[in-house]
């Protein structure tokens, strides 16, 4: 069994920080600190509160994530990149159904400005399909694909247009290993702790260990911590399950 670091398992673990305020935003942020390896900022918070959430963040050397799914014209989401760099985040994401065209030119304007500012460039990640989505609800939408093959699809269009890797379900992770090895970033959000009966919109889940062991670089957690009664030892619990994960690959 490999002996896997408490720092090497928490670095994995990244926190969604899903409030709607800056004041309970940067609580968890303290109450965080050191256990998990990087906040996520979402649409919820982000439109609330603004880019000074991410600046607050960052100023206590904690690392960012802004997940805001970036989806428009190439030009817009090429600034937006651009924007996010400023911002100094470590990791952001676009949608990849976005296109191959809108995917390159965020690559390409997010590692010119990073370039230009002397930072290290940020984990550019595009989103597949929704951990919210099934089979069902892609028939609905009017695509002919299953969730497997247009992950399979999108993820392959990321990687040939300069991505760093993608968001993708933990049932996805296998599949994607499989096909693009393991340089290929894979973040997996929709992760529950083991034996958790919580309910909720997530439709593709499996828990922090089953997700790491498959293949999973990083997993983001939310609810599962936030919404526990000891929300620190819920953290450690989830830890220890990554821990278990990478020693059993």
């Amino acid at each position: 069994m490999k002996n896997i670091s408490n720092k090497t398992a928490s670095d994995k673990l990244i926190f969604a920080l899903d409030a709607d305020n800056y004041k309970d935003a940067l609580s968890w942020v303290d109450i965080l600190s050191g256990h998990v390896g990087m906040f996520k900022v979402g649409k919820e918070l982000f439109t609330a509160v603004g880019p000074k959430i991410v600046k607050s963040i960052k100023e206590r050397n904690q690392k960012v994530f802004l997940d805001l799914k970036f989806h428009d014209i190439p030009n817009t989401v090429a600034s937006a990149a651009q924007a996010a760099v400023k911002l100094n985040v470590d990791m952001f994401n676009v949608h990849a159904s976005g296109g191959s065209q809108m995917i390159k030119e965020a690559v390409s304007a997010a590692w010119a400005c990073a370039d230009k500012l002397g930072q290290a460039r940020p984990i550019l990640l595009a989103v597949t399909v929704l951990t919210s989505l099934n089979n069902a609800d892609l028939t609905e939408i009017g695509f002919s694909k299953t969730t497997d093959e247009m992950v399979l699809h999108l993820a392959e269009l990321a990687q040939n247009a300069g991505a760093s890797g993608v968001v993708a379900s933990a049932q996805d992770i296998a599949l994607l290993r499989e096909k693009f090895g393991d340089k290929f970033v894979i973040v997996t959000p929709g992760i529950r702790s083991a034996g958790a009966t919580i309910k909720d919109d997530q439709k593709r889940t499996l828990s922090a260990y089953e997700a790491v062991k498959t293949g999973a670089d990083y997993i983001v957690v939310g609810r599962p911590i936030r919404a526990a009664q000891e929300p620190l030892e819920a953290c450690r619990k989830i830890v220890r399950e990554i821990a278990d994960g990478l020693a059993a690959r």
